[in-house]
């Protein structure tokens, strides 16, 4: 299967759609830079998208092996590729251990490291969506290891593969505030606008909340999701106040390498690279740590 063509299928589409929010919060009330677009921090996200994307080739050459390829090889099962239940399987598998694997990425500090990136801007649109880290080769291999268990039970690495691909096209239309609340069947089920405004978020009660790629019931069983009821506010606990994007890519990194540096022992470097970033051997993680002191907000009513 050529991901390729799907890729630029899509990209033209996600690009329409962006011009399409931006036109839209432009012609509306409250079209200030708070609720939707500010051009250097766009800017910004598009720079590190690009980045990340043609970084692709050279970060992969530091990644020794496929977590994915390994346990697909070594595993006594193995579906049949041509049974559509097989999809079906392998679609629930590999969204149910996206969950997980997203849920590492906020409570383990080198993957943290990474991830952080998305979560840095202070604006949330779909040039959001773009913020992806770059030359990130060690945490992107450790977070590989979360689709093991789908790989385990028999599930082609080929359709494990298509699934985050249909995941990560799935998403990019969920970084909008244009839209509200989606029917209530539809947002009990799955991932929407409304949920992942709620992911983003940088206080409490949403602070680790709704890591769910296509199906939110992960996060309805396992005790992590939030509905919003109150604005949003968007970026880390403690914003990095920069649109360069190599600062902005690179920012956590440096903060758990001084940590690390300034680590006496064995035991506070293990928690500096994979405690969470609450019980990083310095200070410098709780500048942007997934967790923080609760705000208060007014209501908001999300139904436009």
């Amino acid at each position: 299967m050529d991901f390729s063509r799907i890729l630029l299928f899509a990209v033209p589409v996600n690009l329409l759609a962006m011009t399409v929010e931006w036109a839209a919060w432009r012609r509306s009330a409250d079209g200030d830079r708070k609720r939707g677009f500010y051009a250097p921090d766009t800017a910004n996200s598009l720079v590190i998208g690009l980045i990340s994307k043609a970084t692709v080739p050279l970060e992969n050459l530091f990644v020794p092996f496929s977590f994915l390829l390994v346990t697909a090889a070594l595993t006594p099962f193995h579906l049949p590729v041509d049974r559509w239940w097989t999809w079906v399987i392998g679609m629930l598998a590999t969204d149910f251990c996206y969950y997980w694997g997203h849920r590492a990425e906020h409570r383990i500090r080198i993957l943290w490291t990474a991830h952080s990136v998305h979560h840095s801007s202070e604006q949330f649109n779909m040039s959001t969506a773009l913020r992806m880290p770059a030359l990130m080769p060690f945490a992107t291999f450790l977070y590989n290891a979360a689709y093991i268990p789908a790989a385990l039970i028999g599930v082609p690495p080929l359709i494990i593969m298509f699934a985050l691909v249909v995941t990560s096209m799935f998403q990019w239309p969920l970084h909008t505030q244009r839209v509200g609340f989606l029917p209530a069947p539809v947002e009990y089920v799955f991932n929407s606008p409304s949920h992942h405004r709620v992911h983003h978020g940088a206080d409490n009660p949403y602070l680790d909340k709704n890591y769910g790629g296509i199906l939110i019931i992960w996060d309805r069983l396992f005790g992590t999701y939030a509905h919003e009821s109150a604005p949003v506010t968007y970026g880390l606990t403690k914003n990095i106040n920069t649109f360069n994007p190599i600062k902005t890519n690179f920012h956590e990194l440096l903060a758990m390498l001084t940590d690390i540096s300034g680590a006496r022992g064995a035991r506070p470097v293990l928690r500096a690279v994979f405690g969470p970033p609450t019980t990083s051997a310095g200070l410098s993680a709780a500048k942007t740590e997934p967790g923080g002191k609760e705000r208060c907000r007014p209501q908001i009513d999300t139904t436009t």
